[in-house]
């Protein structure tokens, strides 16, 4: 039994081939990296220039590690809270309560200290500071009550810090303050040896400070550039990188002003057949059925 199929047949098949063609995606390839190490990277950070917001621009590095880039260095991150918009760092060559490190100052640029500051919750702890120091004097109003601990239970109790006493025969001042002191004013010119930073700190009342956690928290705040339409239509948020206008980034090689357009790419990083294959099918199906006329 011969089975035969009309033209209107053959045109029907061929427009659910062109349909089941658009509906099958594939995996495209992300235009930003996402990860560094186990750390996520996230709006408004980025990795690659023109990922992420150009206020963050330059900010990350991805070595081995991650790290934050400042003036006065590169700074370990240890995590990112995207839903507290929280950055954890930690300065490797930081005094600490087990061990002493030459002294330096803590540095960001004006648009860090503007975007992402040290948080309200992390204090800097200045040490073995001169009496002629100008916090403990004309500006010691700098200085404030940090969870009930004083210099005389930092020095003892810290092996690393218990060397000040031991050269003095007594505790030399200290000061608990705020990154506004260091930022405006360098370890030099406040007359400190040494300083460390603790973050949580409204959680360290009667803790010692063995127990403390050592490290910077950076408070970011999210530019709000109309990021939520490039991300729902799957895009990646970015930016030219020579006007720095905000850019969804729709694959490797395909770019939007706001949103990703239906049938470049959906949800997921999933990629659809772009319409110029259905195109060349229905051709295809015309030539067929004029063929069929003509035998």
């Amino acid at each position: 039994m011969q089975l035969l199929l009309t033209p209107f047949t053959i045109f029907k098949l061929i427009i659910l081939l062109a349909l089941q063609l658009q509906a099958i995606p594939v995996l495209s390839n992300s235009p930003c990296k996402t990860f560094c190490g186990n750390i996520p990277i996230n709006y408004p950070f980025g990795l690659d220039d023109g990922c992420g917001a150009p206020q963050f621009r330059h900010m990350l590095n991805c070595s081995t590690d991650l790290f934050f880039q400042t003036p006065s260095g590169a700074y370990k991150v240890q995590s990112i809270d995207y839903d507290k918009n929280h950055m954890i760092i930690y300065d490797p060559s930081m005094s600490t309560c087990s061990i002493l490190q030459p002294h330096h100052d803590f540095l960001m640029t004006e648009i860090q200290s503007a975007i992402i500051p040290p948080s309200q919750d992390t204090v800097f702890a200045l040490l073995n500071c001169s009496i002629d120091s100008p916090v403990l004097n004309h500006y010691k109003y700098l200085c404030f009550d940090f969870s009930g601990h004083s210099c005389d239970e930092l020095y003892g109790s810290c092996n690393a810090f218990r060397v000040f006493h031991l050269l003095t025969n007594s505790s030399p001042p200290c000061c608990f303050t705020g990154y506004n002191t260091v930022k405006f004013m360098s370890m030099n010119i406040l007359d400190c040896t040494h300083y460390t930073t603790v973050f949580d700190t409204y959680n360290l009342k009667g803790v010692s400070p063995l127990d403390w956690v050592y490290g910077i928290k950076l408070s970011f705040s999210v530019p709000d550039t109309g990021c939520d339409s490039c991300r729902k239509s799957g895009g990646t948020c970015g930016f030219d990188t020579e006007t720095e206008g905000l850019l969804c980034l729709c694959s490797s090689s395909v770019n939007s002003t706001r949103e990703c357009a239906a049938g470049s790419v959906i949800a997921k990083g999933l990629k659809s057949y772009p319409w110029t294959i259905h195109q060349l099918v229905l051709l295809l199906g015309v030539f067929l059925l004029i063929m069929m006329r003509l035998l």
